[in-house]
């Protein structure tokens, strides 16, 4: 069995609809400092990261307790949007957001499947620092819901997932809060 601590990056400088890779703000970072402080305790674990900034900066107050370097995982990247302006990407987020995976494009749902199947394949617990809709697809996983969204990951909540043979069961579920997502 290997326990995925699974962290929504800390808040970002811009959304989704405003910018396609922002960098946490200072909130943010602060928000990534006090995540990293409650979990040294479990650690050295692996670390690994989506490729996108405010993933990779809120990665860094670990990789500095730990002495370890983030694996980058380009499966646990936010969900890809085939919108190619900021307005439309963000409509288009939350027209997917009220749906099911069930009722969205196979593009997405094979996304939905890269990021189950990256998580499983990770073989030492670790700390993945993710996306709120990427960690839904954990969640939604383990717990058989079909939607897209079934809860809102606050800004570096932590969300714990345990995975056996390729089979997740959700632990906890990191605190929800209102958030910017657009």
């Amino acid at each position: 069995m290997v326990r995925l601590y699974l962290v929504r990056h800390g808040r970002a400088a811009a959304t989704f609809a405003e910018a396609r890779d922002p960098g946490l703000d200072p909130a943010g970072t602060a928000q990534a400092e006090a995540m990293a402080a409650r979990l040294a305790p479990l650690g050295p674990l692996a670390i690994v990261a989506s490729p996108l900034r405010r993933t990779r900066e809120t990665a860094v107050p670990l990789e500095r307790h730990w002495h370890r370097v983030a694996r980058i995982e380009p499966a646990v990247a936010e969900i890809a949007s085939p919108e190619p302006g900021l307005t439309e990407r963000g409509e288009w987020l939350r027209a997917v957001m009220a749906r099911r995976w069930s009722e969205v494009s196979s593009d997405l749902r094979r996304w939905r499947r890269g990021v189950v199947d990256a998580l499983s394949a990770i073989a030492e617990t670790s700390v993945v620092v993710s996306h709120y809709i990427a960690i839904n697809v954990a969640v939604g996983e383990a717990t058989g819901d079909d939607r897209v969204v079934g809860f809102a990951p606050d800004n570096c909540s932590v969300t714990i997932v345990d995975v056996e043979d390729g089979s997740f069961r959700l632990v906890e579920r990191g605190a929800e809060a209102a958030t910017r997502v657009l």
